[in-house]
């Protein structure tokens, strides 16, 4: 029987429904098949009631092998709606290869059970006289899909539509006809509430949602797409009765490069979902690539794990299961699922290559080859060991096996044969009975021989979930493209303050709580995301304005004598560390007769708008109680300001003044780097010539001679700081026992420079 739209629309279906069907073939196909066979068992034509539930198997249900089952209790009508429905295609779930038992089949899905009017009516009552004064109050605002919800609950075998109705009538009833209030609050109320759903469930979907929708351990077969074999279910018991039903993620990083931000969102994610499942989750080096594998990526992945508080459960390597994945691959060759090929790299580049002249030599040869391969008869290059199976993209036989020449850092030269990614990754994910393998969405194609490669060898398959990757505007994260940044000499290293990994971002300053707040903010989608960056720079400032202490420094120092210093000698102010808490603690600082102010917080003339420092104007200073005006301007044989001679009155004496500005007394001289976008762009890679035609000159400014408060003097490196009316530094690792260096983490909100 062929789709078409007068097939659908005679069992029910509206024209728009149908015409939208017809656009999946697939799905149309299925649905005709379904008609044409629920035909053959009803005498009686098909109703719209039965024709929706025939469009919910043909969408819905997993396995299409139960169909014939399911329509025979639809035809009869003794599955009658949408929840009975549900409920028996979630029985095959839960039961994926047991026999039916009918009568636990008829009791899981309501088979045989009515629910009357009155019952619903009574039900409903119940509910609504237990809400009842919150109704009352709010009315109309209040939110009655809480109410169709427990009816649900209650009424778990009736008719969706007949509850509604019923909370309806009841509703009304109670309430009356909407008032005109009534109208304009439900209106807006339920515009703000489909856009947080649609930011919800569609935009980012929140780690709560996930953690609810994802599978409890030992259920993987629940899980869309997992592929359930014959020997499933009992594999699937071994690893329960191994892991106790625990929760078991991984963080799998490749040690060919330095972490940057959008692997502390996977760091966190899977971290975060064990922890909250009182779960582990393993450090897993991918250490299959010998020739691009340093020491030091190896340390500075672990040390970035542990900077955003977390402690694996266990550092594991790719490499210690070496032995393990060389006898799966000669468990494939016997079972003549994988093959020793000569084809070159560029003979299987791209989606629809010649088949492997190879592909059926017989097993025995190919297990003699795969040895010699393994004892470095064969020269590189020359012989690869590939899968029989097919991706979702459309390549085929993907490469198990390649002959590398290299030491490699665990190893040694034990090994002259490395397994590749698609190869490595599910097999490491078995033997340390992962529950939930959660990667980024370029994986998502390789999850077709993820599940093909654990069944092919008969071993425990978990469940590959993907997310979208993380990224942020105005920056690069490739290692590729780093390599070329520093090989211009564009940044100095791989934690050049400029860049966002999270070598550099902890050199700049930003503390692990806020990135770790960020991740979390920023939550989980499906889809590949561009944040921007005044999201994570306000975590940053969250948690800055509650950890770092004030200081005053002055990037760009002018000299000020305050000819009627009001002591004989210095004073010495208390001023506090976190103005708005007091217990927190002080600092002292030193207040005398010469001073310096920013250059930029003096002009000799300015408009009414600006309120700091003039000939004409007085302005505050921060901390003193005092008032400074201009008296002199002393100038230098260049005709530029060298120095202010200044009156200081008392606040109380004057009038307020209009702006407080910082200062420094007897300062320590320093280093200030202000750091800007280093990209022009927010999409550097689009940029005609590529991303190194597009770099910001002036992404770096150096401030070599600016003042800041003497307590400062004993900071260690990483120490962070306010400096008020500026923004957040911290202690650079340049910093000197003679000369201390800042970076800037930040700026404040507002720009003090501003008029």
């Amino acid at each position: 029987m062929e789709a078409s739209v007068e097939l659908f629309t005679s069992v029910g279906l509206s024209k728009l429904k149908a015409e939208e069907t017809l656009k999946n073939k697939a799905i149309a196909a299925r649905l005709a098949i379904i008609i044409h066979e629920a035909r053959s068992l009803s005498d009686v034509e098909i109703d719209s009631g039965v024709g929706n539930l025939l469009y919910q198997i043909a969408t819905e249900l997993r396995n299409q092998s139960k169909t014939s089952y399911l329509l025979q209790y639809v035809c009869r009508k003794e599955i009658n709606n949408k929840s009975q429905l549900s409920a028996a295609m979630a029985y095959f779930v839960d039961n994926p290869t047991s026999p039916i038992d009918d009568v636990k089949f008829k009791a899981a899905c309501g088979i045989g059970i009515t629910v009357t009017p009155e019952e619903t009516k009574a039900v409903v009552s119940q509910i609504i006289n237990k809400h009842k004064n919150d109704i009352l109050s709010c009315r109309y605002k209040f939110n009655f899909g809480t109410l169709i919800f427990e009816a649900r609950d209650k009424l778990k075998w009736a008719d969706g539509r007949s509850v509604k109705s019923e909370i309806d009538s009841q509703v009304h009833a109670l309430l009356g006809p909407k008032t005109a209030e009534d109208k304009s609050s439900v209106k807006v109320i339920m515009t703000l509430s489909c856009k947080i759903l649609k930011l919800t469930f569609s935009n980012s979907l929140s780690c709560e949602y996930l953690i609810l929708n994802f599978h409890k351990p030992g259920e993987n077969y629940k899980t869309d797409g997992y592929v359930v074999t014959n020997k499933t279910m009992d594999i699937l018991q071994h690893h329960l009765n191994y892991t106790g039903g625990q929760v078991r993620t991984r963080f799998p990083p490749e040690p060919n490069g330095i972490l940057h931000i959008g692997h502390a969102k996977a760091i966190n994610f899977n971290f975060c979902y064990a922890k909250a499942n009182n779960g582990i989750c393993f450090l897993r080096y991918d250490d299959t690539n010998p020739e691009v594998e340093e020491e030091e990526y190896f340390v500075g992945i672990l040390e970035a794990v542990r900077w955003l508080g977390y402690e694996p459960y266990k550092v594991t390597h790719s490499s210690d299961y070496f032995e393990e994945l060389y006898h799966y691959a000669i468990e494939l060759i016997n079972r003549d699922l994988a093959y020793v090929c000569h084809q070159s790299v560029d003979d299987i580049k791209g989606y629809s290559p010649l088949p492997s002249p190879w592909r059926d030599r017989p097993i025995e040869e190919s297990l003699i080859l795969f040895e010699d391969m393994k004892n470095g008869k064969i020269d590189e290059g020359k012989a690869t060991l590939r899968m029989k199976m097919t991706l979702e993209d459309g390549k085929a036989d993907p490469v198990a096996y390649r002959i590398k020449f290299t030491h490699h850092a665990r190893s040694g030269n034990k090994w002259c044969i490395y397994p590749t990614y698609d190869y490595t990754h599910c097999l490491c994910d078995s033997l340390e009975h992962i529950t939930h393998s959660l990667c980024t969405k370029e994986f998502q194609s390789r999850r077709s021989s993820y599940y093909w490669l654990c069944n092919a060898v008969d071993v425990y398959c978990p469940v590959q979930w993907e997310y979208g990757r993380l990224n942020l505007p105005y920056t690069v994260v490739s290692k590729r493209k780093i390599v070329q940044l520093i090989k211009h000499g564009i940044v100095k290293s791989w934690d050049d303050p400029r860049l966002f990994t999270l070598s550099a971002l902890r050199r700049r300053g930003f503390p692990p709580a806020a990135i770790n707040r960020f991740c979390a903010k920023v939550g989980v989608t499906m889809a590949q995301v561009t944040i921007d960056t005044q999201l994570l720079e306000s975590c940053v400032r969250e948690e800055l304005n509650l950890t770092a202490p004030r200081i005053m420094a002055v990037l760009d120092p002018l000299k000020v004598s305050i000819v009627n210093f009001p002591e004989p000698k210095n004073l010495i102010l208390s001023v506090p560390d976190f103005p708005q808490d007091s217990s927190k603690g002080n600092h002292n600082i030193v207040f005398s007769n010469v001073i310096y102010i920013e250059r930029g917080d003096f002009k000799k003339t300015a408009g009414e708008n600006f309120h700091r420092l003039t000939e004409n104007q007085y302005v505050g200073l921060r901390h003193t109680g005092y008032a400074i005006m201009v008296q002199d301007i002393v100038m230098n044989d260049k005709n530029n300001i060298e120095e202010l001679l200044v009156v200081a009155k008392p606040i109380s004496d004057i009038r307020k003044p209009k702006a407080f500005i910082h200062w420094v007394s007897e300062p320590l001289t320093c280093e200030v780097r202000i750091y800007e976008r280093l990209f022009k762009h927010a999409n550097p890679a689009e940029v005609p010539g590529g991303f190194l035609n597009d770099i910001n000159e002036n992404s770096l400014h150096v401030f070599g001679n600016a003042l800041i408060d003497s307590t400062t003097a004993n900071a260690a490196v990483g120490s962070q700081f306010q400096f008020e009316r500026m923004g957040y530094f911290c202690v650079d690792r340049d910093s000197t026992r003679d000369k201390l260096v800042f970076n800037q983490i930040i700026k404040l909100r507002e720009d003090f420079t501003k008029e």
